[in-house]
């Protein structure tokens, strides 16, 4: 029997055994209007592609993350978007429009490729423009990061836009300098746009928690600083216009607008926090601000693509658990650890020195070599997982120390589609404690192979559209999918209490369902949150407090890891059952990877095509 399948008995417990509920509004492949004449493929990839060019239009900077600001589009690369709340209604109409345009098309007759990329579209933009309907927030088209709070510790221009700028925004010409310094001056115009919103916000009774604020304000005193002397925006223009021989007073220029434009802006923003730190409380969640019950019912929705309410999700956090921990206990007992909650045995085994890196510059160069052994081990079995390859190109970059403090412990994602911007997989290296030798492994899977970036490399023949758009119970369900995988593919086999980290880690995004609802609709407070973690789980307490306060800033967010992963193994399973001696794993794989990034009912209907192909 296949290693990948062999285990397949003790993994079920790793998913729910019943469906979650799908959003009814996802489910449109009827024609809207039975009156409609038939359509045809090219038809429908004609109005996705226009679709796809408004999205640039609204998004420039989705044109050059993805390479694609040449030609008719190389003005795209001199923008940024409008962050203004004329700019966001703008946007907001553009999504309106474009959803009465897929609602309106006829997919009768469709291919079953196509006729999904009209629904994903009709899902992501149904969302949006109910997101854009409520009274305030930053609502994302098609992403995952959607947010109350438009400025604050993991959120904003202030953070986005240098590591964007310096990673992501080519400088190979003078006309990419010159289109470097107009991103300078737009950039100027975000951080005032934005701090527009946020007013407006608090003059509608929003005001984040105080430690947030907090944060955010420490973060962005060392942004203005650095940035009033140049800093690394201009620093960025320099090394590399030098690199490439590209003759001009680059640093300058950069410099007078860093200094006369962004940095002035940034202050200005910093004193509107501050405005709101004066009256601001460490209420954690949503449920205690004005129109907060409705945000966190919207942001469950867009972050799960499930009709879920938040005691359905809290209650499956802690089903799913319970039953996480029972495999964990049996583990912990064989290496010694008999006396003890599963949470108590873990932050025992925390402690182990075995098992830390060393301090300081020694142990970050440590992680890296640990991350670079356990990309060479996980390239090597892909071949046993898939039967379509692709080859990731990617590196490994730490995240920028003035981002690290308000950051997850890592996040990954794929590059340009012409290859010429790898695809990262950010590591928080703030400390090394962050990190420990039996999770690390687990959490290099997640990020990049073959999670995040093995999936992204799957996008690159679908339609410009599809390839911007992305569904957060997807996106992460497939994560904890391939870390998943690669526990079946034997990564733990020899190791154990790498098997331990692994669990813990999907105990984890168990843990979120509790505690984000916990927040948001049951009035925890924060320390109640991080409590959790690290009594229950026995997780790490430097990680977990950022971690809390990214589900106080994003809500819901955190939902849909654990929402998606439950769904792909029950849609596996039935997959499994409905195809019988038909079943292929490795087929089954390449389907929901190939099928693209879709809400979990498109996902439901890409597996029903898996079985009918299957079954011949």
């Amino acid at each position: 029997m296949s290693p990948l399948i062999s285990r397949r008995d003790a993994l079920a417990v790793l998913a729910s055994t019943a469906a979650v509920p799908m959003l009814p509004a996802c489910n449109s492949s009827q024609p809207a209007n039975p009156a409609t004449p038939m359509s045809t493929d090219t038809d429908a990839l004609a109005l996705l592609d226009q679709i796809g060019e408004n999205y640039l239009r609204f998004a420039p900077e989705s044109a050059t993350s993805l390479g694609v600001d040449t030609g008719a589009r190389a003005a795209l690369r001199s923008q940024l978007t409008d962050r203004s709340p004329d700019g966001v209604r703008k946007i907001a109409d553009q999504v309106r429009q474009d959803l009465d345009k897929a609602k309106a098309f006829n997919t009768e007759g469709l291919s079953h490729a196509v006729r999904t990329s009209i629904e994903v579209v009709r899902s992501a933009y149904g969302l949006a423009s109910e997101g854009f309907a409520l009274p305030y927030g930053d609502i994302t088209v098609g992403s995952w990061r959607n947010t109350p709070y438009v400025v604050i510790q993991n959120v904003g221009a202030y953070l986005d836009i240098p590591r964007y700028l310096d990673s992501d925004h080519p400088i190979e010409t003078s006309a990419d300098a010159e289109a470097y310094l107009s991103r300078l001056q737009s950039y100027a115009k975000q951080l005032d746009g934005e701090r527009g919103r946020v007013e407006a916000a608090r003059g509608k009774g929003l005001i984040p928690p105080a430690f947030l604020i907090d944060k955010a304000l420490a973060q962005m005193r060392l942004s203005a600083k650095n940035t009033h002397q140049g800093g690394g925006l201009v620093e960025s223009i320099e090394r590399r216009t030098r690199a490439k021989g590209i003759a001009g007073d680059w640093a300058a220029r950069a410099r007078a607008i860093t200094a006369g434009e962004i940095a002035p802006a940034i202050d200005r923003q910093i004193a509107e926090l501050e405005t709101q730190r004066k009256t601001a409380t460490d209420d954690a969640g949503m449920s205690t601000r004005p129109g907060g019950e409705d945000f966190y019912r919207w942001a469950l929705k867009a972050s799960t693509t499930t009709s879920m309410t938040p005691d359905e999700i809290h209650e499956m956090g802690q089903r799913e658990l319970k039953e996480l921990h029972a495999q964990m206990d049996t583990i912990l007992k064989s290496i010694g650890l008999t006396t003890g909650s599963v949470g108590e045995r873990m932050n025992a085994l925390a402690k182990d020195q075995r098992y830390q890196f060393s301090e300081g510059d020694q142990g970050r160069a440590e992680i890296l070599a640990f991350i670079q052994d356990r990309l060479t081990w996980v390239r090597a079995q892909m071949p046993r997982a898939f039967n379509t390859l692709v080859n990731p190109n990617m590196e490994v970059k730490r995240l920028p120390p003035e981002e690290e403090p308000g950051a997850p412990a890592a996040y990954g994602g794929a590059g340009s589609i012409d290859g010429k911007i790898p695809g990262r997989y950010w590591i928080n290296l703030k400390t090394p404690d962050l990190h420990s030798k039996y999770s690390l492994a687990d959490l290099t899977f997640h990020e990049s192979i073959p999670g995040h970036i093995w999936q992204g490399e799957y996008t690159r023949k679908s339609s410009l559209i599809r390839q911007l758009l992305a569904f957060n119970a997807y996106s992460e369900g497939w994560a904890l999918y391939a870390q998943q995988l690669c526990d079946e593919l034997g990564a733990y086999d020899a190791e154990p209490v790498g098997r331990l980290g692994y669990l813990q880690a999907i105990a984890f995004r168990a843990c979120r369902l509790v505690v984000d609802t916990g927040l948001h609709a049951k009035r925890w407070t924060r320390q109640q949150g991080v409590r959790f973690f690290v009594e229950v789980n026995g997780s790490n307490p430097v990680e977990v407090a950022s971690e809390v306060d990214r589900y106080c800033s994003w809500p819901g967010q955190a939902c849909g890891y654990k929402v998606g992963h439950s769904e792909i193994n029950r849609q596996r399973e039935r997959a499994r059952t409905d195809a019988g001696a038909r079943f292929d794993l490795k087929a089954f794989n390449d389907h929901l990877l190939l099928g693209g990034n879709v809400p979990l009912d498109v996902l439901a209907k890409n597996v029903d095509e898996y079985v009918r192909t299957a079954k011949g």
